[in-house]
């Protein structure tokens, strides 16, 4: 059985997501059957790779508030990930272009570690405030899941994976998707949103049923 996640490094409810998908995975008695695919989906293809704003400017710029406003809504977003485990540092977080993170997913999936490079990166944005749209911190994150450093910068400096990022998003738009993340169960059951791990694992029950 095969999922798909529609996702992007720079999204907090994607990493919320992911980590309750896991849970509700585990208790799910098919799970060593599953295949899990990561798709890219940029919120914001036009970012900077060195963003000179805040998150919570940026926020309050997108949804016309003050920035003690947007400060607000990214506690309560953190308040939300510690819930699901996770912690956010949102004052810390350089909200850069996510394009070449996205193509390091790629480069780890042809050895195995495309789940471990979203942790990672995830991370590295919410937690530690590293700019992910930088070479030299991409390539540590790489060497620290245990990919080839210089494979790394090889692949950041070419545009290897850059059209396998970009139609990830045009299917995406094509299945309708309004945001992410989204979670498509054999391209029949479509799950979107941090849901809590209960219905994750409902879902995936009902498409293994049938």
């Amino acid at each position: 059985m095969k999922v798909e996640i529609w996702s992007d490094i720079g999204c907090p409810f994607c990493y919320i997501g992911k980590r309750n998908f896991e849970a509700g995975m585990e208790e799910f008695a098919g799970k060593d059957d599953l295949e899990i695919v990561y798709r890219s989906f940029r919120l914001d293809p036009t970012a900077e790779k060195e963003p000179d704003e805040t998150m919570a400017e940026l926020l309050a710029k997108k949804y016309n508030k003050s920035v003690r406003e947007a400060e607000i809504m990214n506690r309560q977003i953190a308040d939300t990930a510690k819930a699901a485990g996770l912690e956010f540092n949102m004052e810390k977080v350089v909200p850069s272009n996510s394009m070449d993170a996205h193509r390091l997913v790629k480069f780890a999936r042809e050895e195995g570690l495309d789940a471990e490079a979203m942790d990672s990166l995830y991370k590295a944005y919410f937690t530690d405030g590293i700019n992910v749209a930088d070479t030299e911190a991409l390539a540590g994150i790489g060497t620290d899941i245990g990919l080839d450093e210089d494979g790394v910068r090889e692949m950041l400096e070419s545009d290897l994976y850059k059209e396998q990022v970009i139609e990830d998003q045009n299917v995406a738009n094509q299945l309708g998707a309004q945001g992410v993340p989204l979670f498509v169960i054999n391209r029949k059951y479509g799950i979107s949103g941090a849901q809590p791990p209960q219905a994750f694992r409902e879902a995936l029950i009902r498409a293994y049923e049938e």
